[in-house]
């Protein structure tokens, strides 16, 4: 158990004060504001959201700004904001095969219906600094929009046409698909469950895990089947009307993985899927999302569990960077209690140690032969 430590007020004040300035800064440098994050600092505003489990980019760009640009903190800023909000419902699930698409590429076909569109990505950039950006130059006469002007179809439903890939099985309206925010975690998780839990799990910790099964570590052999980006509506049913409305629209990356997988007694050799949906726009995010669902379906496919990204309980239980930072970060507050009794204990060992032994005593591990 921690206990506040009292007697530091006024340092604490102190430390609040000397916060605020410095997130200031250069008094001389002009405010940033929030539409300048929302829309210049984009990615990282998505990111907060995702990660944050908030659909709210005024809010996300309030967090990063006031974290200083620690995004996790601004994670955490956003998570306490949401559990003051009143649940007043649940959307429909969203159609992704009816998403307005700004990118979407495959690596499995190269002339796909629809087409690939290639979208605004860092992939074709050479990664050399542009001394233009120091200059805040413009670029064009205005914001460019462009995308597919109608949905199109998903590659995993060409293949579905032929039977290569594992049906996409719709649970059933009376199967609740669990709720991470109001469920206790108590494992095994359902997959629904550990899909919400991915997809507002720590970037970082999911890309290392993801990266770790192409090398092995769980004989994932993956294939871009699609990946897409773009906005959907978003609909909620009214219980005086008696149909669902639209009540909105949201962005969203999502990835289906296409995995080999050799069958087993129950199913023929076909491709298993991974999947991932995120908040916002972070293509790498979604793709380490969906090689992590994929190897945590070891168990279902009948598949060995010989690595972590394998683990479900592992995976779940590490991969909240808010729940992480918070027991890192608790090493700084004060255990001089604790310290006090190691001190001691450790004091007393040495002295132990140090104490000359009577040679005249047999050796107790040779007495032990």
């Amino acid at each position: 158990m921690y206990v506040a430590v009292k007697g530091g007020e006024a340092a604490i004040d102190n430390a609040h004060r000397l916060l605020a300035d410095r997130r200031r800064g250069d008094r001389s440098v002009p405010a940033l504001t929030l539409d300048q994050i929302a829309e210049q600092l984009a990615l990282g505003v998505d990111r907060v959201m995702s990660e944050g489990s908030l659909y709210d980019r005024r809010l996300a760009a309030l967090a990063i700004k006031q974290a200083r640009g620690d995004l996790i903190e601004a994670v955490f800023l956003v998570r306490a904001y949401r559990t003051t909000l009143p649940r007043f419902g649940y959307a429909e699930p969203v159609d992704t095969g009816a998403m307005l698409i700004e990118r979407r590429v495959s690596a499995c076909y190269k002339d796909l219906p629809g087409g690939q569109l290639l979208g605004p990505t860092f992939d074709y950039t050479h990664r050399l600094l542009d001394e233009e950006l120091d200059g805040d130059a413009e670029v064009g006469p205005g914001r460019l929009r462009m995308g597919a002007e109608e949905p199109v179809s998903r590659i995993a439903d060409i293949l579905g046409a032929e039977g290569l890939i594992e049906e996409d099985l719709d649970p059933s309206p009376l199967d609740e698909p669990g709720d991470i925010n109001q469920t206790p975690m108590e494992f095994p998780l359902s997959r629904a469950m550990r899909l919400q839990s991915l997809s507002r799990g720590d970037e970082g910790f999911l890309l290392a895990l993801g990266y770790s099964t192409q090398r092995g570590y769980a004989r994932s052999h993956p294939f871009a089947g699609e990946i897409r980006i773009g906005e959907v509506e978003v609909e909620v049913c009214s219980p005086e009307l008696g149909f669902a409305v639209p009540v909105g629209r949201v962005q969203l990356t999502e990835c289906q993985m296409v995995n080999q997988f050799k069958g087993s007694a129950k199913a023929p050799p076909q491709f298993t899927r991974g999947y991932g949906l995120i908040f916002g726009q972070s293509e790498r995010k979604a793709m380490a999302m969906a090689l992590c669902d994929r190897a945590l379906r070891a168990e279902e496919l009948g598949e060995d569990i010989v690595a972590p990204p394998q683990d479900q309980e592992f995976v779940i239980s590490h991969c909240d960077n808010v729940q992480a930072t918070g027991f890192v970060e608790h090493l700084k507050l004060p255990h001089y209690v604790d310290f006090q009794a190691e001190l001691g204990l450790v004091r007393s060992m040495r002295a132990e140690h140090a104490e000359p032994r009577d040679e005249s005593l047999p050796d107790m591990k040779e007495a032990a032969e």
